[in-house]
């Protein structure tokens, strides 16, 4: 199997759960959809362009590797919003929105990682897969899109560093990957915290356990999204 590895990693990153009233949490690793989310922005496609976001979610599966989780991060957001109005379809920038003659606030608040380190592996969902693994990786490289780690308070420290890496499982693949002198002192973690998508292939024994995830996108325009089943292991190292 052909893999595509690249790292994460950021003074902050945000990977989304399922939002509850004004909290909005974040997992320990990234999902399905801000993998694809940082695929979409780097080939330059828009939110609004379904066909193509479809596309995309039809030609890939992914794996992670958590080398680093980082530590919890809460804060505590308000924030001052415009009502909605008929007249005004949208606000083009935030000084239009603050501009409103009728200001409303919002509370929220927001969870991080802090020094989260993780590498995520890419691979063909079928043979007749929209974006080759050679497109994918030119366009981490050298991104259409300025990329974020789930939001974007959360921009990249280092560079992805994408590598096509040939491996008889997702295991080995992550194995081969060599990390960055700069990185090599934050992966210290004992315990090495793996998740994939559904695969014969993953290096792991068939009866790993699995759960439910909510974060395989139906709509972007809509924020809707299907569940999927997501495998995990963990790994001790010496």
């Amino acid at each position: 199997m052909r893999y595509l590895v690249f790292q994460l990693y950021g003074p902050l990153a945000a990977w989304g759960e399922p939002a509850v009233g004004e909290a909005r949490h974040s997992a320990t690793h990234p999902g399905r959809s801000a993998l694809l989310g940082l695929l979409a922005a780097a080939l330059g496609l828009r939110r609004d362009d379904q066909s193509a976001q479809m596309q995309l979610a039809e030609s890939v599966r992914f794996g992670v590797k958590t080398l680093a989780m980082g530590t919890a991060l809460k804060d505590y957001h308000t924030t001052q919003v415009p009502p909605q109005e008929r007249k005004i379809s949208h606000y083009y920038t935030r000084k239009d929105e603050l501009g409103s003659s009728k200001l409303g606030t919002i509370l929220s608040s927001r969870e991080y990682r802090q020094d989260g380190l993780w590498l995520a592996a890419a691979w063909p969902a079928g043979a007749e897969s929209g974006f080759g693994l050679e497109q994918l990786a030119e366009k981490l490289a050298k991104p259409m899109f300025q990329l974020y780690l789930g939001r974007k308070s959360c921009p990249l420290a280092l560079p992805l560093n994408p590598r096509l890496i040939e491996a008889e499982s997702l295991r080995g693949a992550f194995a081969e990957y060599i990390l960055p002198a700069e990185l090599a002192k934050i992966a210290r973690s004992r315990t090495l915290h793996y998740h994939w998508e559904s695969c014969d292939h993953s290096g792991f024994p068939s009866s790993s356990p699995h759960a439910p995830r909510h974060d395989d996108p139906i709509s972007r325009g809509r924020w809707q999204f299907a569940e999927r089943s997501e495998y995990f292991a963990l790994e001790e190292t010496a």
